[in-house]
């Protein structure tokens, strides 16, 4: 008899589950009541796995370094079983300092990258510039990280919208209030922030606002994270001309308030590093909920018998999604904890599990 399992929220790690379930030959069925949705809606798509992890976390910079191991793979997959191209790009990013502290901040951020074992090379200015004649003259140097990748998130979920009921996945576009009412032998609880409230793991809804600008046809080629005058920021061009700009990340609770200040905060460093996006249309201030931990690690395995996690990945939803889809595929399909998501069980913190 087929295994029966229930995936409880259709993100985009929701969603890329129940796909590598299905592939599986598992029944699948996603609850949620806006499929696609979540803070993928919202992501900027960078996969910069030396970026994303600070010092001393070492475990999780191992986890995002093999997801954008198996990035290329997925997203021609995903391609392939969906028709839609979900932006998957090459390019690299250029890490870029507006004065004398910001590019101390660059060079530790390099250090990230060289303990990563990831290749970075130290740019001066005009070679910056040569790469990216939009940046501003005055910015003092920065570095290029080639290894780096970016992907559209929203084409990313509006793939997984096709591939996953191709593959047999049923999605129900309704809220689950109660985890013990869900009728499957096996529940992949992946609800992001309000997994807290369904199953009282520490899951917290962490803040972050982003810019979408609009220009008349693409305007840079590298993903740009920069410092300017002190305050971090990131541009990620599309291929259609979008530039998104992000992002803030601000303990407010379930807040999803776009606020005046942090549209200042952002636009301000970002046209200090490419003054001509002053001139670009703002089409989309955005706000979403990243799912936090106490460490900063998703939560990934067993919750007790037939109840898995997939949930709290804090700003690396995007760039984990193949290794948590293939290794909750295979929990759920063997029973068998894979060795490469070991480190991130949930009973790492002391937390009685509930069902409602």
């Amino acid at each position: 008899m087929t295994a029966r399992v229930a995936v409880v929220g259709g993100g985009v790690v929701g969603l890329a589950v129940a796909w590598r379930c299905a592939a599986r030959g598992l029944a699948v069925t996603v609850y949620d009541p806006t499929p696609g949705g979540g803070a993928g809606r919202v992501a900027a798509g960078m996969l910069a796995p030396a970026a994303e992890a600070q010092f001393g976390e070492d475990q999780l910079q191992a986890l995002l370094l093999e997801s954008a191991r198996r990035w290329p793979d997925f997203a021609r997959d995903l391609t392939a079983a969906s028709g839609i191209d979900v932006g998957y790009r090459t390019e690299g990013t250029l890490l870029v300092a507006l004065t004398a502290d910001d590019l101390a901040e660059v060079e530790r951020l390099c250090g990230y990258y060289r303990r990563a074992g990831l290749p970075v090379q130290p740019l001066r200015t005009s070679q910056l510039r040569d790469r990216e004649p939009l940046l501003a003259p005055r910015i003092r140097g920065g570095a290029y990280a080639p290894g780096d990748r970016q992907v559209d998130p929203r084409r990313v979920l509006d793939a997984l919208l096709v591939a996953a009921p191709r593959a047999g996945v049923t999605i129900e576009p309704r809220a689950v209030h109660d985890l013990s009412t869900v009728d499957a032998d096996v529940t992949v609880l992946a609800a992001g922030w309000a997994s807290a409230v369904l199953a009282g793991v520490p899951v917290r809804p962490v803040k972050g606002q982003l810019l979408r600008l609009r220009a008349p046809e693409p305007v840079l080629r590298h993903v740009i994270r920069g410092q300017a005058q002190g305050r971090p920021v990131y541009l990620v061009p599309r291929a259609d001309g979008e530039l998104v700009v992000g992002a803030t990340q601000e303990e407010r609770g379930a807040d999803t308030t776009v606020t005046a200040g942090a549209v200042l905060d952002l636009l301000r460093p970002a046209a200090d590093l490419v003054p001509g996006i002053v001139e670009y249309a703002l089409v989309e201030p955005a706000a979403g909920l990243r799912p936090g931990t106490p460490d900063n690690a998703p939560l990934l395995g067993f919750l007790g018998p037939g109840l898995v996690a997939a949930t709290g990945h804090h700003r690396n939803g995007v760039l984990l999604t193949p290794v948590t889809a293939d290794a909750i595929a295979e929990l759920v399909a063997t029973g068998r904890v894979p060795d490469e998501i070991a480190a991130f069980a949930p009973d790492r913190f002391p937390v009685e599990v509930t069902r409602s």
